[in-house]
């Protein structure tokens, strides 16, 4: 019998933020897999096995809850947000491609991704039309990153940017600055939301010209504003009619 894989998201960090139709596919899970932070969100069970494996295995996690759907378990895949935004979503369908026995059923549950988060937090930065680069040059080309920033900024989206800063790239972002800089001008709204909905929460909104490299790190998700983004009290927010 073939079991079944639920690519499920358990959202920005908050444990109230994470959907009933995720908890009822955890509740029925054999068998969980995931990057050892996720993982740990889970509570350990009688019955449940945890499968933490580390940040840069997607397609050796997505491989391994496939061998484990085929022997008839319950799994479901945990990441954090929603499971498509830069996350197993994608990576288990890729896996899928060049397996060769039968599909499992497959259902993919959403969450609340980490920019949406970031934005409820400080107002509605996202109000209009916007787009969500990764940063991370991991799984593409730094010269794509760059290409894409500079057409976003030149089309006058909204952004929100995942994976800005890392210990091991940490000059990066000061280019990714440096570009917005250019292409929007200083005084475009910047807001740097970190470990949006946790004890650790953060948030902090200023100028292009304001912003400095060390602000961000791998658990800030940062929002730029459109040209129209502009600030009301304490919130940030972008007009819903365009020009």
């Amino acid at each position: 019998m073939t079991g079944t894989i639920t690519v499920a998201g358990l959202g920005p960090g908050d444990e109230a933020l994470v959907t009933p139709q995720v908890r009822q596919a955890l509740d029925r899970a054999t068998d969980v897999v995931g990057y050892i932070p996720y993982v740990a969100r889970v509570a350990a069970r009688p019955g449940l096995t945890l499968h933490p494996s580390d940040n840069r295995v997607e397609l050796d996690r997505a491989n391994h809850a496939l061998t484990m759907a085929a022997e008839g378990r319950q799994v479901v895949i945990v990441s954090s947000g929603d499971p498509g935004v830069f996350a197993m979503a994608s990576a288990l369908f890729e896996a899928l491609e060049a397996w060769q026995g039968p599909p499992p059923q497959i259902a993919i549950l959403p969450g609340i991704t980490a920019m949406l988060a970031a934005a409820a937090r400080a107002g509605a930065p996202l109000g209009h039309d916007f787009c969500a680069i990764n940063l991370s040059d991991n799984l593409k080309p730094w010269d794509l990153v760059e290409h894409r920033l500079r057409l976003a900024a030149q089309a006058d989206f909204a952004m929100a940017f995942y994976n800005p800063r890392s210990a091991s790239r940490p000059h990066q972002f000061a280019r990714v600055l440096e570009i917005l800089r250019q292409e929007c001008g200083p005084d475009r709204l910047i807001t740097f939301a970190r470990a949006v909905t946790t004890p650790d929460e953060h948030l902090l909104t200023m100028t292009l010209a304001e912003a400095t490299p060390e602000m961000a790190d791998m658990r800030t998700v940062v929002l730029v504003g459109n040209a129209a983004t502009r600030r009301v009290g304490d919130w940030v927010y972008t007009p819903r009619r365009a020009g």
